[in-house]
Formats: C-alpha cells, structure tokens, sequence
C-alpha cells in the first residue's frame, strides 16, 4: 500500500507533534517532515516531494498564503490544505485563490482529519460552508468584493447536470464521486467541468466550490 507523503507546517510545536502522532497512527498516511513557516515547507517539498502540505495561516517569515502560492507555482501536483481558526477568514481567501485545494478547522477530529487528506488526495475539495460564507462576508471592502466576484459568469447560463455539479463539488466531491451518484462517467464530469470553468470564466474546482457557496449552492 502506497503512503500519503504529508509536510506539516506550522510555527507552534506543540501543533506540529500533536499533527505527527495523530496522523502517525494511521495506516495509509505518513508524515514525511515538518516545518515551522512557509519557506521551510517550500524546501522541504523541494527535498521530500510529499503529496500533501498542511498549512498553517499565520506563520513568521514567510505565511501560509505566501507558502501555499510559492510552492503552487512550484509543484502544482502536491496539493496544500490549509489549517486555520475563523479569525483567519481574509487569509483563507487569499490562500484558495493562491492555489490551496481547501481547509481544515485546527479543531477537528481526529478521523475527520484523516478522511480530509484522503479526501483531497482523491481530488476533493475541503470548503466548510459555514467558514466560507465568514470569508465572504469578511470581505467587508466594496473592492475586495468586487475583486473576489469579478468577471465571473451567472448561474443562468449553467445547463441543470452543471448546475448539479456545481452543487456537488461545492460539497467536497470528487469526480469519481459525483458520477456515481448522477450515474454518468467520470469522463462525462470532466467534460462538464470544462465546460462550468469556461462559463463561468473561473480557475478551477477551488473556484468552483468557492463560487458555489457564495451563491448558497452548497
């Protein structure tokens, strides 16, 4: 059985052990490193190439948003999920739009944790809904909203299975299982994938769960 590689990065210890001992006992996850800020966790994926970064938000030297870009911009296959408290709402905003594929509360469960990463791992999305509709009302500028919404498309122009789709990435699916419960191939969700980013001029499935909690989708 192939491990997950997991980096841990965050500045407080106690943390980063307690992460490592949770995440030790599992058998299919091992903790390739940690690391104490964002250029760190930046090398030690150079070094150890792991498949997953938990990413604190507030981190000395270099934060998470600018860890989650940088290593993004890097290695783009190693996917980031950001560990944060609802104080950090304007962050994990900044943070999805620097690449990460979601986020974690830092109390969550112990199993919930390890599910997540699998979760991730499989090419699921980690939005909560309830931190998610904090992030957009936080972003209390007129700019910053208009920033966040710009040149988006409009849910009218979505066909009913996008629509659906929609809905079910905005949840944390993934591809393999939103075809099984609208019973179509996987292929079939990448085609309609395709065809949601271009109509509503977005990214990617970050962007679409994102889009599809500020629009109550979800």
């Amino acid at each position: 059985m192939k491990k997950i590689k997991i980096v841990i990065a965050d500045d407080q210890s106690i943390i980063r052990d307690g992460l490592k001992m949770i995440l030790g006992m599992e058998e299919d996850l091992e903790i390739a490193g940690t690391a104490s800020n964002g250029d760190e966790a930046f090398d030690l994926v150079e070094k150890l190439q792991p498949d997953i970064v938990l990413m604190d938000i507030r981190m000395p030297v270099c934060d998470g948003v600018l860890g989650t870009r940088k290593i993004t911009d890097a290695h783009p296959e190693i996917k980031i999920i950001i560990l944060t408290t609802f104080s950090d709402d304007a962050y994990i905003f900044e943070a999805l739009k620097a690449g990460a594929k979601g986020y974690l509360l830092k109390d969550v469960q112990s199993d919930e944790l390890a599910d997540s990463i699998r979760m991730v791992m499989k090419g699921g999305m980690l939005i909560h809904p309830e931190a998610a509709a904090k992030v957009v009302r936080g972003l209390s500028s007129p700019q910053r909203i208009e920033d966040a919404l710009d040149n988006t498309g409009k849910t009218e122009e979505l066909t009913p299975r996008e629509l659906e789709i929609v809905r079910l990435i905005g949840r944390g699916r993934t591809n393999k299982e939103i075809s099984m419960e609208l019973y179509i191939s996987e292929g079939t969700v990448k085609n309609h994938i395709t065809n949601i980013l271009s109509k509503l001029y977005l990214r990617d499935r970050t962007q679409i769960a994102i889009y599809a909690s500020q629009h109550k989708l979800s």
